[in-house]
């Protein structure tokens, strides 16, 4: 913008106040930048895997809420049952039934005194004894073999398996069989095999250790698990028993023995004696044992709990002794008397239940009323015992009644419809239903299967079994309940057409977590734990019961709830129960087949019936719900509108699939290391690969189902099912359900691949490639999780490692790398994809290269081949790739490839060139497209790199010899020809950073390339130095106007420049735009220099100000940095510098310089600043002790102002100065000073003698005051003396007088007329000396 004079405005009447200062205007820059508006806020986009981690470790949170046994079985009673009369919605079902085989009835035919019958499901066998003979055999196996135990002398009567006291035994008995007879127990040790078939095998081993027992009667026989202690207890008394052994005997104890822990001293010696009437011994019928608190629980005959605490590993001491009437007493608190509770039943077992499943709940007793009364112990001051502390005493917590109605075996599943009996609604508890009012025993197992046999009516000698277990699924949703139920349980009845002998549970504990919390929860384990199964023993076979999961319940009620037409009462009834989201899981997980059934034949299989499977979609893709957006309750508007969506039910049942399917390896690692005795070291898995397989097959189906329906699934659909949305709201709910949808989508092909990299890796020699690494991913593989693979950029850039690894083990190994990769890609090709196989060989080729040496022929082919390679991969080039290539092609003096291949990885990391366009804006904070420079530069910095190699190789070899160049400077130049004719901007940008950061800025100058006044015209905008770069690369290139332009901005910038500084600019722009050259525009370079021009008049004036103030002791000391910061800088306006300095600091010759620059021409103000500056100086000099006379300082004054106006008519009026200065002199200095000092100031100044001489003759015609009367003598003596003066200088050299003839004889006659006005004498003499001469010239 150019430089507009202003014209001043009068200042305001009022005193001069030490010079104010100002806030100046300042210039506008030209070519500036405007800065970048306010940034909206944004979000940082969430990886889509990263977005499914989140959602799937949602629901590991939501499943690890699962309330704990404590919270539904509180204080109080209850009887809600949910009884199945159908095989659809049974809770367990009958599987098979394995007999007993002949063998064992052709024994047990030889029976003399005594049989009994037991499991051990642990290794799935069962035994028989018989008189004194054991036999154990494998119940699954069609033909198995005994296994007999006839060592014993005496008759068996008590047989239990127990887990052995650690270092005792040698490691392969894993188990201790404690056999007591009427004489002794023994121990027998057991080890066992995986038979080929896939059961156990089992031998026995002598021991010799044994402990006399005669007397006793053992019938009771119980192990600790943690300590490998074994008590017992007989039928003669309610005494405890400990079985003592240790490896070897030692002076004071044997190598076994027996302790008696309850009664002491003699007693133990002394039978007991009874007088009267015979009464029958109180005995333990039942022992149970908490290793989690250290208790040992029994019941005796009398249906008393006794509660002993183990302190350590020899104590066993008693802390609670719960009689039938206490108990009975409690429960009197809870509800109104009942007949199912009273003293006439009695307790038929017991059942600890475990610190990690419940805080408070430490018992559950079955009566034999079909009850179940759970208890809880507490330590001093009611807090809950540990194992560290010993209760005190025992409460019931709640109580179970049996279920109403009467025993009802389940039919068979061909009935088109599966009927329950309803939860009680009604707020009463049945406390008098006498369906299990014949319960002979029951048992329970975690987290709450509970099997009761009752005696059966209509077959004497048989038992009907109720079994029942927690509605997981209900209690886990207690939110969706409408109304509440109390320790909601699914049960049915199944007919055993025999008597039990005994029960177990042949698969392990069902635990989801190890703490209460979240124990029981089965629907998060279904798929990722075996199914449990539990065998009754009759004395006909082996019953095997198995728990239906969820998905078999779901599946089955698809198939019996009436096809399609039933299909959506049965729904409704599921989401009614269960919620939506549970709902979608189960149907998902029931469409990719994770549903099991019981087939005809007795044989497990998974459901595959095409109408159920289609059922299953239907009902995950019809009933998935809605996602939601709240648009009314949104306040954040910063925020995309897209995170506010709730995604559907069906996302979150999706999420809970997946959870469930990667439950055991989510958080799992993924190696786990162990050193060897040799010093070495082992990996293994810590996830069987088996498992890992089976993880992989179901997420492969997962993936299956979802793309065969992905047009079906709304969200999965993808953009084209925008096109039937009916609002903005449902298109912004179908773009947050499809980003939550398709981020599971890429989570499920991420674990795919991620499993078959870790199963690639077992494959390929994992030790061997984990010594390859470097110390810092070997630590972080020791911690990272399958979580962390595979949705982390921790765990990408780690398996990047690996597949380097395995990749270089088998080059070292001479294994085809190209062979090794491409089999890593089918594999897992996220983890290695086709671009790494590129990758790989082109690396290969680099080696092949260096192998070949730097400067043969073979090595160049080798190297472009490379070259080529990695062009057409750069994009997926890592830093740590693209470095070793770089150092390997710059060793080899590949520099024109190194820095191609450079710019190529940088073009590809930001392919849409938002670093540019970042640049051009400014470079704006918190912009992401900052982001996008800093990968660019990353590759740049290489590119520097090679650039320091290059000058660092001149040392060794220099580039022309004999006049020739040589190869190595021939490579050099091939280099600096990349860089200079590369066509990245922002690569060139950055190389122009780098020679300014480095010093180089001469090196700039001297580069040929468009780019660099781009950059310097875009980098002048905010820094002095880089426009100083800008003009003089204008003038080496003789582009003069240009460089006048830069010039002429920064004078006018906002830079923090003095103003000498500016004034210099302004001075080097005017000598520049003054300069000529061939093909500029004369009227831009006639602007440019009246631009110039003016700003510099303006300058000087605020220079001279500046020095002026500067001496000015009118300024304060504290005031003076002010002013001097303010006019020693930018270049203000001359109407600031006139109102607010000039004018009222009485500067009045710069007022007038003022009045010339903004070409300011009213006559009169002039004039009064004439006068006021006349007077100033008068006025000054009078106050100066020591200086010039009044006289001399107005000449010096009007003198100098004289020189800087240039004798401008307007600004130095002589018409109007001359008689002012007379008036003067005559007022104020007369007879101070020589007679003509007045005209000796212009003619000093070289005013025209004829301006002079009309000016005076004026004055003396015109009669005015002072000069009036005598006083005009006074201008008549200047006119004689300006005649004369004139006369002398016109007659210099060959002139005429006065200029002319004319003039002459105007004068002559002045002259003439002067000698009449009363000259003085001498004045008299030189006029007529004058006039005679000049009429001599005239003749």
């Amino acid at each position: 913008m150019s430089y507009m004079p202003q014209t001043p405005q009068k200042a305001l009447p009022g005193a001069y106040v030490q010079t104010p200062a100002h806030q100046s205007q300042a210039l506008s820059q030209q070519g500036q930048v405007p800065q970048a508006g306010a940034q909206k806020t944004t979000v940082e986009e969430i990886p889509p895997t990263a977005r499914a981690a989140k959602a799937v470790n949602e629901a590991f949170w939501e499943e690890s809420r699962y309330p704990e046994l404590d919270s539904y079985i509180g204080q109080g009673i209850s009887s809600e049952y949910e009884v199945s009369t159908q095989s659809g919605w049974a809770p367990f079902q009958k599987t098979k039934m394995y007999p007993i085989p002949d063998r064992i009835f052709e024994q047990y035919n030889r029976a003399q005194v005594s049989t009994m019958m037991g499991l051990f499901t642990d290794f799935n066998h069962a035994w028989v004894a018989i008189d004194n003979a054991l036999y154990l055999w494998d119940y699954t196996h069609p033909n198995p073999d005994l296994v007999s135990f006839e060592d014993a002398s005496h008759t068996i009567t008590a047989v239990r398996l127990v887990i052995p006291r650690a270092g005792v035994f040698v490691p392969s008995i894993i188990r201790l069989l404690v056999v007591s007879t009427t004489a002794d127990i023994i121990l027998v040790g057991m080890s066992a095999q995986t038979a080929s078939h896939g059961g156990k095998t089992v031998a026995l081993y002598s021991l010799k250790m044994s402990a006399p027992i005669k007397g006793l009667d053992v019938d009771v026989i119980e192990g600790s698990d943690a300590s490998g202690r074994i008590f017992f207890s007989g039928r003669g008394s309610d005494d405890v028993y400990e079985f003592t052994y240790q490896q070897e005997e030692k002076w004071f104890t044997n190598r076994c023995a027996k302790v008696n822990h309850t009664t002491k001293g003699y007693s133990t010696l002394t039978p007991s004696l009874f007088f009267g009437q015979k009464v029958q011994q109180e005995h333990v019928v039942q022992m149970v044992i908490d290793d989690s608190r250290k208790l040992l629980y029994t019941l005796s005959s009398k249906s008393t709990i006794r509660a002993f605490f183990m302190r350590s590993n020899s104590t066993l001491d008693l802390v609670i002794n719960k009689p039938l009437g206490q108990i009975l007493s409690n429960v009197g608190h809870m509800t109104s008397q009942t007949e199912l509770l009273t003293p006439a039943m009695k307790i038929v077992s017991i059942s600890a239940i475990t610190a990690k499943e419940a805080s408070k709940t430490n018992l559950v007793a079955s009566t034999s009323s079909g009850c179940r009364i759970f208890m809880s112990a507490t330590s001093a001051y009611g807090s809950s015992p540990s194992s560290s502390t010993a209760p005190t005493s025992m409460q019931v917590q709640h109580v179970k009644f049996p279920p109403a109605g009467n025993p009802a075996p389940m039919q068979n599943q061909s009935s088109q419809s599966g009927q329950l009996i309803q939860y009680s609604t009604t707020p009463a508890v049945n406390t008098s239903s006498r369906a299990l009012s014949e319960t002979r025993s029951a048992v329970r197992y975690a987290p709450g299967y509970f099997l009761t046999f009752v005696v059966g009516e209509q077959q004497p000698g048989t038992d009907l079994l109720f079994v029942s277990g927690p509605d997981s699924a209900r209690i886990a949703q207690p939110q969706i309940q409408q109304t509440p139920v109390k320790y909601p349980e699914l049960a049915l009845w199944i007919s055993l057409g025999s008597r039990a002998e005994d029960v177990g549970l042949a698969t392990g504990e069902v635990s989801a977590t190890s703490s209460p919390v979240g124990f029981g929860n089965e629907l998060a384990v279904q798929f990722d734990s075996p199914t449990p199964e539990i065998a009754v023993l009759t004395n006909t076979g082996v019953h095997m019961l198995r728990r239906r999961r969820l998905v078999d319940i779901f599946a089955a009620a698809l198939r019996l709830g009436g096809g399609a037409e039933g299909l959506e009462g049965e729904i409704n009834k599921f989401v009614r129960r269960y919620g939506r989201g549970e709902v979608a899981s189960t149907a998902l997980a029931v469409a990719c087949g994770q549903a099991f059934d019981v087939t005809p034949d007795s044989r497990l299989a998974r459901i595959s019936d095409p109408e159920v499977l289609q059922l299953a979609r239907k009902c995950f893709i019809e009933y998935g719900g809605k996602p939601e957006y709240p648009e009314n309750s949104i306040h954040d508007r910063t925020i995309p509108a897209i995170d506010f969506v709730r995604p559907s039910p069906r996302h979150s049942g999706m999420a809970r699939y997946i959870s469930r399917l990667l439950r055991s390896i989510w958080k799992a690692p993924i190696v786990m290391e162990r050193q060897t005795a040799t010093g070495g070291f082992t990996v293994s898995s810590v996830v069987g690969l088996g498992k890992l397989q089976d993880i992989s097959q179901d997420l492969t189906k997962l993936r299956e189902f979802l793309r065969a329906n992905k047009s079906f699934i709304e969200g999965l659909a993808g953009p084209e099912a925008l096109g039937n949305v009916q609002s903005k709201r449902e298109e912004v709910s179908l773009q947050g359900e499809h980003r939550a949808l398709h981020a599971l989508a890429v989570l499920i092909d991420r674990f795919i691949e991620g499993i078959s990299f870790v199963l690639v890796l077992y494959d390929e020699k994992i030790e061997e490639t984990i010594l390859s690494l470097a110390n810092e991913p070997r630590q972080q593989l020791r911690t990272l999780s399958y979580e962390g693979l595979c949705t982390t950029e921790v765990g990408k850039l780690l398996a990047k490692d690996l597949v380097k690894a395995i990749v270089n083990r088998n080059i070292v190994s001479g294994s085809n790398v190209e062979t090794v990769a491409e089999a890593l890609r089918r594999r897992c090709g996220s983890f290695c994809s086709a671009d790494d196989v590129v990758i790989f060989k082109a690396q290969e080729f680099v080696k092949r290269g260096a192998e070949a040496g730097a400067d043969s022929d073979v090595c160049r082919d080798y190297l472009n081949e490379s070259l080529r390679l990695f062009k057409q991969v750069a994009g997926s080039l890592s830093m740590e790739q693209l470095q070793w290539t770089i150092g390997q092609y710059v060793a080899l003096q590949f520099y024109a490839a190194s820095i191609q291949l450079c710019l190529d990885k940088a073009n590809e990391s930001d392919r849409g060139n938002r670093a540019l366009t970042w640049i051009q804006e400014g470079r704006p904070q918190g912009d992401k497209r900052g982001d996008a420079f800093e990968g660019r530069k990353k590759c740049y910095d290489l590119v520097h790199q090679v650039i320091l190699s290059i000058e660092g190789s001149r040392t060794e070899s220099p580039d022309m010899v004999d006049g020739h160049l040589t190869l190595s400077g021939k490579r050099r130049e091939e280099a600096a020809d990349e860089i200079d004719t590369a066509d990245d901007e922002v690569f060139q940008t950055d190389l122009y950073d780098w020679y300014l950061q480095n010093n180089r800025a001469d090196q700039l100058l001297e580069v040929e390339s468009p780019y660099v006044i781009t950059y310097l015209q875009r980098r002048s905008s905010d820094n002095v130095a880089h426009a100083d770069l800008l003009w003089r690369y204008y003038v080496q290139k003789e582009r003069y106007q240009d460089a006048a332009v830069v010039q002429l901005a920064l004078a006018k910038s906002r830079f923090a420049l003095s103003l000498d500084k500016r004034i210099e600019y302004l001075g080097n722009a005017r000598t520049n735009a003054s300069t000529t050259r061939p093909g500029i525009v004369r009227s831009s370079r006639s602007e440019i220099l009246r631009e110039v021009s003016d700003l510099l008049e303006v300058a000087n004036i605020q220079s001279d100000l500046v020095q002026r103030l500067r001496s000015d002791d009118r300024i304060t000391a504290e005031r003076r940095p002010e002013v001097m910061e303010e006019l020693d800088g930018a270049i203000l306006p001359l109407s600031v510098l006139f109102n607010t300095y000039c004018e009222p600091a009485y500067y009045f010759d710069l007022c007038i310089l003022i009045y010339e620059a903004a070409d300011h021409r009213v006559a009169s103000d002039i004039k009064a600043t004439w006068q006021n500056l006349l007077e100033r100086a008068h006025t000054t000099a009078e106050e100066m002790d020591q200086g010039p006379a009044p006289y001399e300082m107005v000449a010096e004054s009007v003198r100098s102002l004289g020189n800087k106006l240039g004798l401008s008519e307007t600004m130095f009026p002589v018409t109007e100065l001359l008689p002012m200065l007379k008036r003067y002199a005559h007022n104020f200095q007369h007879e101070s000073g020589p007679e003509t000092w007045v005209l000796d100031i212009f003619i000093d100044l070289q005013v025209p003698f004829e301006t002079m001489y009309g000016t005076l003759e004026n004055m003396f015609y015109n009669d005015e005051a002072p000069f009036q009367g005598r006083q005009r003598r006074l201008i008549a003596n200047d006119i004689v003396y300006i005649a004369k003066m004139w006369f002398q200088d016109s007659m210099r050299g060959s002139g005429s007088p006065f200029g002319g003839e004319d003039n002459a004889i105007a004068v002559s006659q002045m002259l003439h007329m002067m000698m009449q006005s009363g000259l003085d004498e001498r004045r008299l003499e030189e006029c007529q000396n004058l006039r005679m001469r000049v009429e001599n010239l005239l003749r």
